[in-house]
């Protein structure tokens, strides 16, 4: 009984912990207004679970904060968009996550609403691969 006991917590705790914060291959559409069009272009970002827990009591001196799946380093890639007017700057800078951990949502750097418009959202009805 003990053995099986302990094959249960271990797939449990294998199941949590292999699906946790991880670093993600996503494809966004990036876009520019003088472009009028929208690019397909891949990237990497954080996704995945973190422990969280909603208390009962709701103490407010001790607010509870709930963690989330944000980067912990990230680096700036530039693409040059196609087909821009010429006099248009057609160079386009994304962030490219390169390490993830679970933290308090930081909204100066990130989108922190429950539903964002979503990566591949793109303002112009054309889009280009």
């Amino acid at each position: 009984m003990k053995s099986i006991r302990f094959c249960i917590l271990f797939w449990c705790w294998r199941a949590i912990s292999c699906r946790g914060c991880e670093l993600t291959n996503i494809t966004i559409a990036v876009e520019k207004e003088e472009c009028r069009f929208c690019v397909s272009i891949n990237t990497t970002w954080c996704a995945g679970y973190c422990y969280t827990r909603d208390l009962v009591y709701k103490d407010p001196i001790r607010p509870n904060a709930q963690k989330i799946c944000t980067f912990k380093e990230l680096v700036y890639e530039t693409i040059r968009l196609p087909g821009c007017a010429h006099h248009a700057d057609s160079l386009y800078t994304y962030p490219v996550a390169t390490e993830c951990h679970c933290d308090k949502c930081d909204s100066h750097s990130t989108d922190c609403t429950v539903r964002g418009l979503g990566p591949s959202y793109c303002s112009f009805g054309e889009m280009k691969e």
